[in-house]
């Protein structure tokens, strides 16, 4: 993220782990990551601090429990006075409050240090369907927009975001009591691979195949649907599938021509845990991270007035 002049406001983006951002691009465009809280049959983790996608496939591997939980209000302060002490203001982007109690953490303790100077935004969706937004976020901090225009940028990007995914089993669903054993039964049987979609903050079904070939195809053909015309970004998500995750990737960035780079991550423990080692998924922001919708307040227009 370039720097930005001091007689501009300076932002701070604030993130959680859910993002799952590429390696390296939280220190690159300075976003401060907040770990979720993971527990393995009771003990306690950091998400993507101690407890990664390896350490989570061999839990789901050995059927230990794994369950997870928001930052507390107290964790989100803490990382907000840490930001205000370089910054004048703090734009925090997460996860769908559907899916977890961390954006709840994060309002409550925005009241706590300073809702003046602390914006909150509600993603609506989670890995790269958030990653997408904190870096639009930040592509807007870079442009010199002010927190209220780098809120909008975030919520936008949100709103835009489509993300697909399809299943190796249903059984971490039904452990996780997504579905009904009967269905999980009936599922495996048929061989049956469920794709699902985010749909206003929540992961619900979208349609059915009956193999991880035709599966993939799908997430393909759903991809080039929701992206348009025009420049894409693109994401893929897998866990404990780096082939696969592979294939799709390249088989995304030959069918859509507009695309600005399809960067691939491995899902951790708040996905992962609930669809299990196999998942593939895929994210697609139409205009791309960089893409903004107007330009600041105190900018030149383009004639000069």
């Amino acid at each position: 993220m370039s720097p930005v002049g001091s007689s501009l406001v300076r932002i701070s983006i604030v993130t959680d782990s859910t993002a799952y951002l590429p390696e390296g691009f939280a220190k690159r465009h300075a976003i401060t990551v907040v770990p979720l809280h993971v527990a393995v049959d009771g003990a306690g983790r950091l998400d993507g601090v101690d407890f990664g996608p390896f350490e989570l496939a061999n839990a789901l591997a050995e059927h230990r429990r794994v369950t997870t939980s928001r930052p507390t209000p107290g964790e989100m302060a803490d990382v907000y006075r840490e930001a205000l002490s370089t910054a004048d203001e703090v734009v925090s982007v997460h996860l769908s409050r559907e899916l977890s109690g961390t954006w709840e953490a994060a309002r409550l303790a925005a009241e706590e240090v300073g809702p003046s100077r602390i914006r909150v935004v509600d993603s609506r969706s989670t890995g790269m369907g958030l990653g997408f937004s904190v870096l639009r976020a930040c592509a807007a901090v870079a442009a010199g927009h002010s927190s209220a225009e780098v809120e909008d940028a975030a919520s936008a990007a949100a709103g835009q975001t489509r993300m697909f995914f399809c299943l190796e089993t249903l059984d971490h669903l039904r452990r996780g009591g997504r579905i009904g054993t009967a269905a999980a039964l009936v599922g495996t049987a048929l061989a049956v691979k469920p794709l699902l979609h985010m749909d206003d903050g929540r992961i619900v079904p979208l349609e059915k195949v009956r193999t991880m070939s035709r599966a993939v195809g799908r997430l393909v053909d759903l991809a080039a649907a929701a992206a348009g015309d025009g420049p894409v970004g693109l994401a893929v998500h897998h866990l404990a599938a780096p082939e696969r995750a592979a294939e799709l990737a390249t088989r995304l960035d030959e069918r859509l021509p507009g695309s600005t780079g399809c960067v691939i991550s491995e899902v951790g423990a708040v996905i992962g845990a609930h669809t299990g080692p196999g998942v593939l998924g895929v994210v697609v922001l139409p205009g791309g991270p960089d893409s903004l919708p107007h330009t600041p307040d105190n900018s030149p227009s383009p004639t000069g007035e």
